[in-house]
């Protein structure tokens, strides 16, 4: 057999859960503990903010660098907002309702079935 073969591979590596991302650009989030919903437009697979940002956030309830972080166009019973938000205080929303954010036309083509469609100008 040559080095090639399959049969002579390493098996794979497998991340762990933690590290992948539950949530897509376009699903529609609520935070757990604080009252804002919001679209997921941008991942980070790790904390990819300023370590001032992380130390802002009272200790006890400080979430772990070491999972996905998500960019959202957020929006709460008073304004529309930017939010960068852990994987572990997101839930999905998509019965919420559409977000009300300034930004959300630029980004997606329309709400359906609970998503947002990513406009194919922003399509990685």
């Amino acid at each position: 057999m040559t080095p090639e073969s399959s049969s002579e591979l390493p098996p794979p590596v497998i991340a762990p859960l933690i590290g992948r991302a539950r949530f897509a650009p376009g699903d529609i989030v609520r935070h757990r503990m604080f009252d804002f919903r919001g679209v997921v437009f941008d991942i980070d697979p790790v904390f990819a903010n300023t370590d001032e940002w992380y130390e802002a956030i009272p200790e006890e309830i400080r979430p772990s660098k070491e999972q996905p972080y998500y960019h959202l166009l957020a929006e709460n019973g008073d304004s529309s907002y930017i939010a960068y938000v852990s994987q572990q205080n997101l839930v999905a929303d998509g019965d919420g309702g559409p977000i009300d954010h300034p930004q959300i036309e630029a980004m997606f083509d329309g709400l359906d079935h609970g998503r947002y469609r990513v406009r194919a100008i922003h399509r990685h």
